[in-house]
């Protein structure tokens, strides 16, 4: 299946929804813009394997690019629209996309790339131009509305950090099939019961592959989609009494900010629509887990898988009761615990979380941290630390490495140790994550100053914003503590180890 059949079948059928605004995009729309953004890739010589890349806020046209770049067999990456322009620029250059395709919101952000990605030919901006940039809309307008003769899969290669903290993109390869050919299972309904008389909610950015992809299978399959342009807790609620939201998918952030709304609110929208919400990209608190089935009945599923595809484990809310704390067991793969030796452990022994036949990624242009997440048995992992239960249910026990995991974003403090210790105060520094109630970990940052006497209240909030001048500020310190020295090894290892647990140990 793909859009182009539901809209040879029902035109006037809504696919998508801008929730604030309302706007409706029919799926007659949808294939019409797309195979005009097919069309206009073909004209510029981009062919199967070839690499777009696009930088939007959750805007009407996110979907017809996509959809453009799927039929006609590309790579297209997705970029936050929160990074800072260095690290816009490094993806844009690293994906080597040929096209890049940005919004005059952006403009600040995206202006400075015309000079510092070479690689790309075209760019393209939605909502007006800036010198270099064409208008999108002229030149999708000017390209015939039918489908391009050699239709194919592409694929999206997003974005994930790597211990280095250097983006990584994942590349996955792409299907040997026709467009939408070899697609007959609808995963959407395998798996949670969507049809095409569902409406999802979509209440993240678009830009992450969790929202993506849900979002992306759904269209395929006919389901109406509905975005929610920014995250608001008691708008979340609105949407779902107003649209009848019967699916949706939520990271643990969006249900603690819902929960801690006052009851009165809470009680004024009627969420009983609701069939099936779908959560992960964080370990979710058991408290809150039990309040959200209370509230909202036992709908939620939870899964653990990553950007890199190779593994999806699940698990639904009676599977949860049962085993709570669980992410679930494996449903396309076989979930391994091994030691640091790569010897299988027993249930009950924590150990790397490997997964084995759940499919093939590879970091691009990275071959070393590719085959450090391969297993002699073929098996790879994400880097995470978990146990199976004598059931077989999957328990995370650590993160990867130093990751920290705030709201459902994935941090690497290696990003802002960088840019910290560039500046003129700084002799050393360790950034990890401590606890926050709302968010599951935030940012903290140890500085080892040029001088204690300079250790004031007023260098941390200096540092904060130098650190948020070139970085997303999600990755930045929300608080910065001073220390004359670090625990260094002599050979200049940083045991931030230690750092972390006497901050875990406080809390």
């Amino acid at each position: 299946m793909h859009p182009g059949v539901i809209a040879e079948q029902q035109p006037d059928k809504i696919a998508y929804t801008m929730a604030e605004t309302g706007q409706n995009i029919t799926y007659a729309e949808l294939e019409a813009t797309a195979n005009q953004g097919a069309q206009l890739f073909r004209s510029l010589g981009l062919n199967r394997g070839d690499h777009i890349a696009l930088l939007l806020e959750n805007h009407p046209r996110f979907f017809q690019i996509c959809w453009a770049a799927q039929r006609a067999g590309l790579y297209y990456t997705a970029i936050s629209y929160r990074l800072q322009q260095a690290e816009v620029e490094y993806i844009v250059e690293n994906c080597e996309a040929r096209v890049f395709i940005s919004s005059a919101e952006r403009r600040a952000v995206v202006e400075p790339l015309l000079d510092k990605t070479p690689k790309v030919e075209k760019y393209y901006m939605i909502g007006g131009t800036v010198p270099g940039f064409e208008s999108w809309e002229e030149a999708i307008g000017a390209m015939p509305s039918e489908p391009i003769a050699d239709q194919q899969e592409g694929q999206a290669m997003l974005y994930s950090s790597g211990t280095t903290g250097y983006p990584k993109g994942v590349k996955k390869p792409l299907p040997d099939t026709g467009y939408g050919e070899g697609l007959d299972i609808n995963l959407m309904s395998a798996l949670y019961g969507a049809t095409e008389e569902s409406i999802y909610l979509s209440p993240a950015p678009l830009y992450h592959a969790a929202p993506l992809a849900f979002t992306m299978g759904m269209l395929r399959y006919g389901t109406q989609v509905v975005v929610m342009e920014h995250f608001d807790a008691e708008r979340a609620l609105e949407y779902i009494e107003a649209y009848e939201i019967t699916h949706s998918q939520w990271v643990p952030t969006m249900f603690v900010r819902m929960l801690k709304l006052a009851e009165e609110v809470r009680a004024r929208y009627d969420v009983s629509s609701l069939q099936c919400a779908i959560h992960a990209a964080a370990p979710c608190p058991i408290p809150v887990k039990e309040q959200m089935i209370d509230w909202w009945g036992p709908v939620l599923f939870e899964y653990y898988a990553g950007t890199e595809g190779n593994g999806f484990v699940q698990l639904n809310s009676q599977e949860w009761l049962e085993h709570k704390g669980s992410v679930g067991k494996p449903l396309t793969c076989e979930v391994f615990i091994c030691d640091d030796e790569g010897n299988v452990l027993p249930s009950g022994e924590s150990g790397t979380v490997f997964m084995g036949g759940g499919g093939e990624f590879e970091y691009f242009k990275d071959d070393e941290k590719t085959s450090g997440s391969r297993h002699p048995k073929g098996w790879t992992t994400l880097g995470d630390v978990g146990y199976l239960d004598e059931d077989g249910y999957l328990y995370l026990t650590d993160r990867k490495h130093f990751m920290i995991i705030s709201g459902g974003v994935n941090i690497y403090p290696q990003e802002a140790e960088n840019a910290l210790i560039t500046h003129d105060a700084v002799i050393d520094v360790a950034v990890f994550g401590v606890p926050n109630e709302e968010f599951g970990e935030e940012v903290k940052a140890v500085v080892q100053p040029r001088d204690m006497a300079q250790a004031t209240p007023e260098l941390a909030v200096e540092l904060m914003d130098y650190c948020r001048s070139q970085l997303s500020h999600v990755k930045c310190p929300r608080s910065i503590d001073f220390r004359p020295e670090l625990p260094r090894h002599p050979t200049g290892k940083l045991y931030k180890r230690l750092l972390k647990d006497e901050y875990w140990a406080k809390a």
